[in-house]
């Protein structure tokens, strides 16, 4: 079995510099770790018709290795303890999980957000200058990685995130679609959101359709629509607020609640879900998943529960089916926090199931996730030296 070393390679901070440039390595940490993952065969025939070569950056990044990507940040909500998520999910074990896979894993550490002494309120949104530079930064960092050829993982910190994530995704790729997995739909405008907060907003910034509904917000004036409707499908919603679901419906927007999921199973909620995305052409799947769409029994640190989520075995099938397809470039993992863990036993299972997710999302499998062996060694030569 093969080791890692969490020590500083020349090698590593070359890769690094290259990535961030030398600005960016006096603002992340960074270990250098060669890691192997196993290769997944691609499953069923529509998947197996959609395997051909991508013309640009996103395949690369997908074949050759990760990059996690830290962003502790928590002002996309009002609770505290969020930002502390990233660092968690790594204590959980995310790289020794990873060991076992069979491409180059590397962790640059978390990104540092400056925080402005004054941020008023944008009508009723709070921190939105705030917000809006940590998402811009995060951007820069997200298209860095896997414009170097890295799927790229990003560990929050609240789902604001996701604005600068998956921009910052599509400034390499496009043409990606959005798979977003959790309890809420998170495409609130100022105007219909009943909290103000930006982590229910972050899919309004995304969408081209929203364009002439989102006001001018401090801080993001670097930030265009880029995403079609029809390029993003939701799973496990249950908690959607009025104006969000006149959205969901007035744009035709492809979801499935937890009532669908009884209703049709996951395993077809997975094949509508692909279909849908990949149907017209292969491209890059930009995963966004918050913890919150599990049930609260399975993920109790988080902090906006909901009761009737995922089960485990469905949560890890979204995963494993996503990376199935071969086509998953970056992911975002968020809404880890431990603050709001009623004991440490609770906060360690949210972790733990943190790492399980993006480990499937990466190749680990239920049947297990070993370095690979292409052979069994004979034990005839054995038995000739014994007697030798």
């Amino acid at each position: 079995m093969r080791t890692y070393s969490a020590s500083i390679s020349a090698r590593s901070n070359r890769a690094f510099i290259r990535l961030f440039g030398r600005r960016g390595y006096s603002v992340l940490g960074y270990s250098g770790i060669d890691l192997t993952k196993k290769k997944m065969a691609l499953r069923g025939p529509v998947f197996r018709l959609l395997r051909t070569q991508l013309n640009h950056t996103c395949q690369q990044s997908r074949t050759q290795s990760v990059a996690i990507l830290g962003a502790p940040f928590s002002k996309g909500q009002k609770r505290r303890g969020v930002e502390h998520g990233p660092k968690v999910i790594r204590d959980a074990g995310l790289i020794e999980r990873l060991s076992n896979f069979d491409y180059p894993v590397h962790d640059f550490g978390d990104l540092s957000f400056n925080h402005l002494e004054k941020d008023d309120p944008f009508m009723h949104v709070p921190f939105p200058r705030t917000v809006g530079r940590a998402n811009k930064l995060l951007a820069g960092a997200v298209s860095s990685a896997v414009g170097a050829g890295h799927t790229c993982v990003m560990l929050g910190g609240d789902h604001s995130l996701a604005i600068g994530s998956v921009e910052g995704h599509a400034r390499q790729c496009p043409d990606l679609c959005l798979i977003w997995v959790d309890a809420h739909a998170d495409v609130n405008t100022p105007m219909t959101s009943p909290s103000g907060n930006l982590h229910g907003q972050s899919v309004a910034f995304m969408l081209k359709e929203l364009q002439d509904k989102m006001p001018v917000i401090p801080g993001f004036s670097w930030m265009k629509p880029f995403l079609s409707s029809r390029d993003l499908v939701y799973i496990g919603l249950r908690d959607v607020d009025p104006g969000e679901h006149y959205i969901l419906k007035n744009l035709g927007i492809q979801y499935f609640s937890m009532r669908d999921i009884d209703r049709l199973g996951i395993q077809r909620v997975m094949e509508v879900t692909l279909d849908h995305l990949l149907a017209r052409k292969q491209r890059p799947i930009h995963l966004s998943f918050d913890i919150d769409a599990f049930d609260p029994s399975l993920a109790p640190a988080t902090g906006t529960p909901v009761n009737g989520g995922l089960s485990y075995r469905e949560g890890i099938y979204i995963t494993e089916e996503i990376h199935s397809t071969g086509l998953l470039s970056a992911m975002d993992l968020v809404e880890v926090n431990p603050v709001l863990g009623a004991s440490r036993e609770a906060v360690e299972a949210t972790a733990i199931l943190a790492v399980d997710v993006i480990a499937s999302s990466l190749g680990q499998t239920r049947e297990g996730s070993h370095v690979p062996i292409h052979e069994i060694p004979s034990g005839k030569e054995d038995t000739e030296q014994l007697r030798l």
